[in-house]
């Protein structure tokens, strides 16, 4: 289980910049085991820093994060040891090959090497990449490689998954069987591990989550499964929802924000100037 609450983080000023960088304001998210929880927002709105603060790379200036009951401020390494993270499919040894990835990855977590040889075995099984476990990583197209990074974080076989917008760069097939085999990772077969990550698109939310948390100018907005907040935002199309949803501040803050929202939310069609 992962449980965030109340996370704030701000960078200092840039030199060409006057004022601080509050990438994320107050972000909660609660992810039971044996669930997918997808982080929704525009590029932006603080979804990569507030995963890279529970995988403990960045420390908060506010708030707690705790995975499986573990403080991952107090205790990053023993967090981190109940976690498989993958914030890209970079990374790779380009001159090893996928098993020598993998297995590298596994003893470096404290596994025995034949633990993580059997273990490296296993997940190209249950990940479709058999044939490409022993090439060099080199020259693997962009699914290749985050099947491998996949396995990678996987190898140690934790609890809990976490991933930064995983299909970004994947074709139409690669992205179906990502779909897969977080679908197979939340089911007992395999292992119902916690499941968080973060996304900018509607139809991976439709698809895959149980829980949703909407985020946006650094802010947890909104939180349900994907019913719920269709139900919440009196909308039928998961996208206008959305943009109900994560927009309504803005339309709050200035009314003529409003009409803006209307027109995203009703749809692709010509939005015209709003008339002062």
């Amino acid at each position: 289980m992962i449980a965030i609450q109340h996370l704030a983080k701000s960078f200092p000023p840039a030199r060409s910049a006057a004022q601080a960088v509050h990438a994320v304001r107050d972000v909660s998210v609660q992810a039971p085991a044996g669930t997918i929880t997808g982080l929704l927002g525009p590029n932006g709105a603080g979804k990569t820093t507030t995963l890279r603060m529970l995988a403990g790379l960045i420390r908060p200036d506010a708030g707690s994060i705790e995975v499986d009951g573990i403080d991952v401020l107090q205790d990053p390494h023993g967090a981190l040891a109940r976690m498989g993270v993958l914030c890209d499919a970079r990374g790779l040894y380009p001159r090893l090959s996928a098993r020598e990835n993998i297995v590298y990855y596994g003893v470096l977590r404290g596994m025995e090497r034949s633990a993580a040889e059997q273990r490296s075995a296993e997940l190209a099984r249950a990940l479709g990449m058999t044939s490409l476990l022993d090439r060099r990583t080199e020259g693997f197209s962009q699914g290749e490689r985050l099947k491998t990074a996949l396995a990678r974080a996987l190898v140690h076989d934790p609890a809990n998954v976490v991933l930064d917008e995983p299909t970004n760069g994947l074709d139409v097939l690669a992205t179906r069987a990502l779909r897969e085999t977080l679908r197979w990772l939340r089911s007992p077969e395999g292992g119902s591990k916690t499941i968080v990550f973060s996304t900018h698109i509607m139809q991976e939310v439709e698809r895959l989550c149980d829980s949703v948390v909407v985020v946006a100018q650094g802010r947890s907005v909104a939180t349900g499964s994907v019913a719920e907040l269709l139900e919440r935002a009196g909308e039928r199309d998961f996208e206008a929802a959305f943009v109900r949803l994560a927009y309504a501040d803005d339309a709050a803050a200035s009314p003529q924000a409003l009409p803006l929202a209307n027109s995203l939310a009703q749809g692709p069609h010509e939005v015209r100037p709003v008339q002062p």
